[in-house]
């Protein structure tokens, strides 16, 4: 596995491949021990989201910069091209759901979840949720592995009710999330995730949505919590920290990577938003001295 980039899976250790229209795939991860032993590396998944729910044991659990020590009950969404990794201990089990993005995208109107974001929750045990969750998943589980007819159709539709579970577990839960700023919103991620390399003004978002700058800058707002400008300074900081966590590349490397022409014009950018140089930071965060 190259040093230099974040790997991408289909499911954890094999290559990514073609999914079939409405994809959906349900494992444990102990099924898949044999491969990780227990440590899965950072990676990601380019063409679906996972719902990973820990029934048992405990560990460490990464998405993106962030990480949390969780014994189970413990629950986490992850959408496509997010990274993600864990470890865990001896006898440490979960249920994982992954899903198609194309699947995800019709489960979307009848979940509380939004599903461009990634969430985690091991809070609040005692909560009803936990316990609801746990059967829905059971019966995912079940359904999937029973391949009975209409599973096609039952299945989405208890994922829908998973992940309005989770919702009601996590941090954050979007309201109006089929308005026509959420819609915009999503489309403008999506834009922003496939060019924020290229540099583009805010005009050309703007014209590759068919929309007005006031109507853009509104759902960025209403929706994502920031303006276009920042939204796109955001993903390029998401991406910088991702490479300077999970590969070796050079800063000037990953400034180039991420758009920027001058390394120090980057390493001034990184400093503004995370209060470190980017190569200081990256030490604090592996632990060097």
């Amino acid at each position: 596995m190259s040093l230099n980039s974040i790997p991408d899976f289909f499911v954890y250790g094999e290559p990514v491949r073609p999914l079939d229209v409405g994809f959906l795939h349900v494992e444990t991860v102990l099924a898949r021990s044999n491969i990780h032993l227990g440590q899965v590396a950072a990676h990601k998944h380019p063409q679906m989201g996972q719902i990973t729910y820990w029934t048992s044991g405990s560990g460490t659990y990464r998405i993106e910069d962030q990480s949390w020590d969780f014994s189970a009950p413990a629950v986490s969404f992850v959408p496509s091209t997010i990274v993600h990794g864990f470890s865990i201990g001896p006898g440490t089990d979960a249920i994982v759901v992954s899903v198609a993005d194309d699947a995800l995208a019709a489960i979307a109107a009848h979940s509380l979840l939004p599903l461009d974001r990634p969430v985690f929750a091991d809070s609040l045990p005692q909560h009803v949720a936990w316990k609801r969750l746990a059967a829905v998943l059971e019966m995912i589980a079940t359904e999937y592995a029973e391949a009975q007819a209409g599973s096609d159709k039952t299945l989405p539709a208890l994922i829908a009710v998973a992940l309005s579970h989770v919702a009601r577990l996590g941090p954050e839960v979007m309201d109006a999330t089929g308005s026509s700023d959420a819609a915009l919103a999503r489309g403008l991620r999506r834009l922003v995730d496939a060019h924020f390399r290229d540099n583009w003004p805010v005009d050309r978002y703007v014209e590759a949505l068919a929309t007005t700058p006031h109507l853009l800058d509104k759902a960025a707002h209403t929706v994502l919590g920031s303006g276009v400008k920042r939204l796109i300074g955001e993903r390029r900081l998401l991406e910088a920290k991702r490479l300077l966590l999970f590969t070796v590349r050079t800063v000037e490397d990953i400034a180039y990577e991420i758009g920027f022409e001058d390394p120090a014009y980057f390493s001034r950018f990184f400093r503004e938003r995370v209060g470190q140089a980017p190569a200081a930071w990256r030490r604090a965060q592996l632990g060097q001295s």
